[in-house]
């Protein structure tokens, strides 16, 4: 039966999490080979530096703060976070964490950072467009739109640090340490509110 507070979601199984992510990088990868190879795109560089690795964590706990303070401040997004969240991660065992990070991390920054950014131009207008992409590509629901406007900057800013440091290594990682990040804070969270209440 549907959540009543969002209708259109059903709730999934962890398996079916876990072949959805694995289809959807293996998708993702195929749509990025397929668009370098056909528009002879030049993928961006992958430099593993420790400048690039300092770089790669600051942007990590920058983007994880900031969601921290917009969850808090803008009960609209809080509310379409929990979704997708609840949704996404609580049918996940810890160790699936993993694959949380990794799948997503490098199948859509090799799309969107690695192949889009070069084939648009490399320039503020491809950041912006593989942006918008991007945060589409988080739309769940009719009424996930605050989580596609943060995904959308989110994009944006792991786009603009892949323009300024030409490095994709930044971005890959950024968003592995984001997404493993997020998932274990929801999962503490959510440990913590079924001991205190074990009928939720």
């Amino acid at each position: 039966m549907a959540n009543p507070k969002t209708p259109e979601l059903e709730p999934l199984s962890r398996n079916q999490i876990l072949i959805f992510m694995g289809i959807t990088a293996i998708f993702l990868l195929a749509i990025a080979k397929i668009w370098q190879k056909l528009g002879g795109v030049q993928l961006l560089s992958f430099q593993f530096t420790p400048q690039a690795l300092l770089w790669s964590i600051g942007l990590a706990l920058g983007i994880t703060l900031t969601s921290g303070i917009v969850y808090r401040f803008w009960p609209a997004y809080r509310r379409s976070a929990d979704v997708y969240l609840e949704l996404v991660i609580k049918p996940l065992e810890w160790s699936d964490l993993i694959w949380l990070g990794l799948l997503p991390g490098l199948s859509e920054e090799l799309l969107f950072r690695g192949v889009m950014l070069p084939a648009l131009g490399f320039d503020l207008l491809a950041v912006l467009v593989s942006s918008v992409l991007f945060g589409v590509l988080h739309l769940s629901g009719n009424g996930q739109w605050p989580y596609v406007v943060w995904a959308t900057i989110v994009g944006f800013t792991l786009g603009y640090c892949a323009l300024i440091t030409g490095n994709l290594l930044v971005p890959v990682i950024a968003h592995i340490i984001t997404n493993l990040v997020s998932g274990l804070v929801w999962k503490i969270n959510h440990r913590q509110k079924q001991q205190t209440n074990p009928e939720d």
